[in-house]
């Protein structure tokens, strides 16, 4: 009986040690799982993705690469048309607008009648040029008779040459009222009429429209802009500094200000203007490799000179992305929280040149040197779970 009494006190004993191992075990896991999960929150430029979250998001790792890309100036600029392609309509005598019905963007052709114009005056420069117009006859009829006299010998010399002067006077002075009246856009001869109708010098469209019926004018007011966008140039502004990098025939990328898909459009340097305004930039402007119709002077640009080519390290663009205005990629962290999981470190960066689909990337000095794996697709699901989570939070 003895014997049984002090096995049973063993196992007993035996039973209580293991009990308690066990529970030191549970709560030695347990504070290094929360510690994991604290760190995971602690650490906001931090995501973990499990298994299947990496199929979805489509993520693969990558390298840096080194490419050989266009290094270049970043500039800003406006689209503009050469000053034969702009054109300022005015009334050359000035009056009252009797009629127009032209709108901002409407297109016109060379000669179409753009406004009529009322004034008074008309009537006196019609009649005017009427009465020279008749007194000319006159005077050539008057300067032939005189020549013929004169070559009979009956009539003297001074008789032919003061009719000669009167006949070549009237004749400047008929000529004269003719181009005044076809500078005020009046007929030559016929009725008298007291409008006159101002035609485009140019085709084009009309860029502004500067008047209304019934308003008065004078010879100095623009009524209308005209502007031929055919030939459209880029007009860039660069700093006095890199001037000396910039020569003729260089590849001018660019893209529009308004063009949410920013689609890059190429010219080539043709001028380089060789005055510097008092900003100290000066002006550049380059011709447009291929012409569009859609384009409008004045929109803003933003564009590269490209310089020269150099080797740097490139990523894919889709590798790069953008959180408010600053640009971040994706690196693999060292190791995960949990067992079938990837943690990704998010690493701010900056941009460079950008072509053929790649884009130069500027490490912070604290990542440079290091073997790191970079996001090279999906770099967008791993942001939008990183902020989604911060927002939970």
């Amino acid at each position: 009986m003895r014997i049984l009494a002090t096995y049973a006190l063993l196992l007993s004993l035996l039973a209580g040690c293991g009990a308690k191992e066990a529970s030191l075990d549970k709560d030695q896991e347990a504070p290094t799982e929360a510690a994991g999960e604290a760190a995971e929150k602690a650490a906001p430029d931090r995501v973990t993705l499990t298994t299947a979250e990496q199929q979805v998001g489509g993520v693969r790792l990558g390298a840096l690469t080194q490419r050989p890309m266009s290094g270049g100036l970043k500039v800003n600029g406006v689209l503009d048309v050469p000053p034969e392609n702009l054109v300022s309509v005015s009334a050359p005598l000035g009056g009252f607008v009797d009629r127009t019905d032209l709108l901002q963007g409407s297109r016109v052709r060379a000669g179409q009648v753009l406004a009529v114009i009322r004034n008074p005056d008309f009537v006196q420069l019609q009649q005017d040029y009427l009465e020279a117009r008749s007194q000319l006859k006159y005077a050539r009829a008057e300067y032939e008779r005189q020549g013929e006299l004169y070559r009979q010998e009956v009539a003297p010399q001074k008789n032919y040459q003061r009719a000669q002067a009167e006949y070549e006077a009237l004749q400047v002075k008929t000529n004269a009222q003719a181009a005044r009246l076809r500078l005020a856009g009046l007929p030559i001869g016929g009725g008298i009429v007291s409008t006159a109708t101002l035609r485009a010098p140019k085709g084009g469209y009309v860029k502004a429209v500067n008047v209304s019926i019934g308003q008065s004018v004078t010879p100095t007011d623009v009524l209308f802009e005209i502007v031929n966008p055919e030939h459209l140039h880029v007009e860039l502004t660069v700093f006095e500094k890199d001037i000396p990098q910039v020569k003729a025939q260089q590849l001018v990328r660019f893209s529009l200000g308004n063009d949410s898909v920013s689609r890059e459009r190429t010219a080539h340097v043709y001028l380089i203007s060789k005055t510097i305004s008092d900003e100290r930039t000066v002006r550049v402007h380059a011709h447009l490799d291929r012409e569009d119709e859609q384009l409008l002077p004045g929109t803003f640009v933003r564009a590269v000179i490209e310089t020269n080519r150099v080797t740097v390290p490139t990523l894919p663009e889709k590798a790069v992305v953008q959180y408010g205005a600053q640009a971040f990629v994706f690196v693999a962290a060292g190791s995960a929280a949990k067992a079938g999981t990837a943690a990704y470190r998010m690493v701010p960066v900056t941009r460079g040149v950008s072509e053929d689909g790649y884009t130069e990337i500027h490490l912070p000095a604290a990542e440079q040197g290091k073997p790191l794996r970079f996001v090279t697709e999906g770099a967008y699901a791993l942001l939008g779970k990183l902020k989604n989570a911060e927002e939970e939070e």
